[in-house]
């Protein structure tokens, strides 16, 4: 049997207002061709389809599309589990008339079995399909204490709890499998993956994935990686697209998994590349560097995350140039190199409150001068505050 895992879509999210559905929608081509040509029997998808649990409408038709064209009328199992980002309810409501499709959504953890009979193969897999299991969709209060450590440990012996009671299930005859949008401790993150956890409360021990399983798929974190520890072949498929600049530079791929009812998993990655890639420049030189630059035509169809050193503040004039030069400029955060060693001699010099508000200003806003309506209502504020403090 050939799996092919994949997880967090985050379909109708934007860059910072930049609508990302084209680039989604060219994920969605290369994945069904990605699925023609590797042959793939079973599609797993590991939470976190949309971006929100309200997704725009285009969004919605987006998932329900791919869908279609994955199954190929019902020819190949898909298999979706909902993720933090989705509504549980809106993932699952369409389950009744998918599953004439071969099509299997989950959208609330329960400890229930998915048996998928797969034609292409001839092979039977035992889905053990944990969609997002929070306290709140898990309907549970997990502890009544709210020291993070006992949270953290009793949501762990929960987790594991599920997992092995749905692992009671698999069977030498048939290929099983787990998969659950979770964060295990140890994860390389990015800054584009809202917490899950409340100060690393909600998170799982590798060792709490069940042995039983020949592999486990991961949805959460948007780095591709494997989960050391686990005892069995498990992995995070990551992100298909990058979603923050902390993600630059990272390489983006589905997971392919061949596995045989008794066998160990053979696990294999696929690079994808649909996206545009997220990049940072840092210009040194200024803005002469960055006319460069855009001339030579550099990183033309990426997203820029552009830091400028200037002596200046740049007018806007200077932005509106680049972002003509560049139509991918999403940050231009200017630098002033000098303002430095400005504050240092600022900090040996003995300055009246309305100076200090007159050059954090200055520094704040690249060299304006606050007007006087400003300043008056700053001291007059501080002025209250100092009051207050001293009727305390």
């Amino acid at each position: 049997m050939r799996i092919l895992h994949t997880a967090d879509w985050h379909f109708g999210r934007t860059l910072e207002g930049r609508s990302r559905m084209a680039e989604q929608e060219a994920f969605v081509d290369e994945l069904v061709e990605i699925v023609k040509k590797e042959q793939i029997d079973v599609i797993l998808v590991a939470g976190d389809v949309f971006d929100s649990v309200n997704p725009p409408a285009a969004a919605e038709q987006l998932f329900y599309e791919s869908l279609a064209r994955l199954s190929d009328k019902g020819r190949r199992p898909v298999a979706v589990i909902s993720g933090n980002h989705d509504h549980p309810d809106r993932i699952s409501a369409a389950r009744t008339l998918m599953c004439a499709h071969n099509i299997f959504l989950f959208g609330r953890p329960q400890a229930a079995v998915c048996r998928i009979d797969v034609p292409s193969c001839g092979e039977t897999m035992m889905l053990a399909p944990l969609a997002y299991p929070s306290e709140s969709r898990l309907a549970e209060l997990l502890s009544s204490d709210c020291e993070e450590t006992t949270l953290r440990d009793r949501y762990d012996d929960r987790i594991r709890a599920l997992l092995a009671a749905m692992a009671a299930s698999f069977t030498v005859e048939t290929v099983n499998i787990a998969m659950s949008h979770l964060y295990v401790a140890g994860g390389r993150t990015s800054d584009s993956e809202r917490p899950i956890e409340v100060g690393g409360a909600y998170t799982v021990a590798a060792e709490s994935l069940p042995k039983a399983a020949q592999y486990v798929a991961l949805g959460h974190l948007h780095r591709p990686q494997d989960v050391k520890r686990a005892k069995t072949a498990a992995r995070y498929s990551g992100s298909p697209l990058a979603y923050s600049f902390s993600e630059a530079g990272q390489a983006k791929s589905v997971t392919v998994v061949d596995v045989h009812p008794g066998g160990a998993a053979k696990v294999a990655e696929i690079p994808l590349a649909a996206g545009k890639p997220l990049i940072r420049w840092k210009a040194t030189e200024g803005l002469a560097q960055v006319y460069r630059w855009c001339e030579e035509g550099r990183d033309r169809s990426s997203w820029i995350d552009l830091e400028i050193h200037v002596t200046e503040s740049l007018t806007m004039e200077e932005i509106d140039r680049l972002r003509k030069l560049h139509p991918g400029f999403v940050h231009i955060r200017p630098v002033f190199p000098n303002r430095a060693e400005e504050m240092m001699e600022m900090s040996r010099e003995p300055l009246s409150l309305e100076e200090m508000f007159h050059r954090f200003y200055e520094r704040q806003t690249g060299g304006q001068r606050p007007d006087e309506e400003l300043v008056r209502l700053f001291l007059e504020l501080a002025a209250e505050e100092e009051k207050e403090g001293e009727g305390e």
